[in-house]
């Protein structure tokens, strides 16, 4: 009996807790969303891309000079009219995104292993706006940039 009552009680803290969130969830895409919705987006994305880059990545190509500046081309090309050309300062195009196209030196996106990497950009990210690059991008160009997207993390944003 005291079981059912603990576990009934904490059901409707839970339930009130979730109606709280909900009353001050904000649909719009001109505000930024508070910590908690981050804090659970970002949680739940890195674990689904730690999930699905356990299979379908080819083995990673020995990193290079060169692969880094073909990278870096392609970037220039396929990532920068969102990411910035130092793949730092969002343009327009990555600002008026919702969620906004990420910073690519940022802890967040540096913490992705290259195979993780690898996955995001071939597969993309649904509801987020990162587009799938799988169909128009040979796998050597994906690691390509994967490789280059490496050399953003010692660079500081540009102001």
């Amino acid at each position: 009996m005291r079981r059912k009552a603990i576990a009934t009680v904490g059901a409707f803290v839970l339930l009130g807790m979730a109606i709280t969130l909900a009353m001050d969830f904000n649909l719009s895409a001109l505000r930024d969303p508070g910590r908690i919705e981050t804090a659970v987006a970002v949680r739940a994305k890195h674990l689904l891309i730690v999930r699905a880059s356990r299979n379908g990545v080819p083995p990673e190509p020995e990193e290079s000079a060169a692969g880094a500046l073909e990278g870096k081309k392609n970037f220039g090309t396929e990532c920068a009219m969102c990411h910035g050309l130092n793949g730092r300062t969002l343009t327009d195009n990555g600002r008026w995104m919702y969620p906004r196209a990420a910073d690519l030196g940022s802890d967040q996106v540096q913490r992705y292993s290259n195979r993780e990497l690898f996955w995001i950009v071939k597969n993309g990210i649904r509801l987020s706006g990162m587009p799938a690059f799988g169909e128009v991008e040979s796998d050597q160009h994906i690691w390509d940039l994967v490789h280059y997207t490496r050399t953003f993390r010692s660079s500081p944003p540009a102001e």
